[in-house]
């Protein structure tokens, strides 16, 4: 090796930019997502002043929606945004249960839907093998009470 050739001196650094370009595109990708991820039938839930449930479970609940007009939803299976009947929600709930006992279920009822189309749901839960069932409202925060 003769005196007019260098070293080289080896390059240590990371380039950063396409990482960046990376975690931008799944940001976008998230931020249009995330709205459209949320599920279940429109419903004017009752208000109430009860406390919070706590989650005993990790399951993710079984919710028996039912809407201003009566029809009947269950959030699982493929097609959750269209009305089931009585047979199908037994089916699907014992199915649901038989996999997993402890999962919890909950009624998400219409305020103006009548008190007895509430009950037959609960029924059909309870046919399924439902051994406790749970009410989902909106909080009591500006709800005028009765008097």
């Amino acid at each position: 090796m003769d005196g007019t050739q260098k070293k080289r001196k080896l390059m240590a650094e990371i380039n950063v930019v396409p990482y960046i370009d990376v975690m931008l595109v799944l940001l976008i990708i998230f931020m249009v997502t995330a709205p459209l991820l949320t599920q279940g039938i429109k419903v004017e839930l009752p208000k109430s002043g009860a406390e919070p449930i706590e989650e005993s479970s990790n399951n993710l609940p079984l919710i028996l929606s039912i809407d201003a007009a009566g029809n009947f939803y269950l959030n699982v299976g493929e097609d959750e945004d269209e009305a089931i009947g009585s047979k199908e929600i037994v089916a699907q709930t014992a199915r649901v249960l038989n996999a997993s006992p402890d999962t919890p279920i909950y009624v998400k009822a219409d305020r103006t839907v009548p008190y007895g189309v509430v009950v037959g749901g609960m029924v059909m839960l309870q046919q399924a093998g439902a051994d406790s069932v749970g009410f989902v409202t909106d909080p009591l925060d500006s709800y005028p009470v009765p008097e």
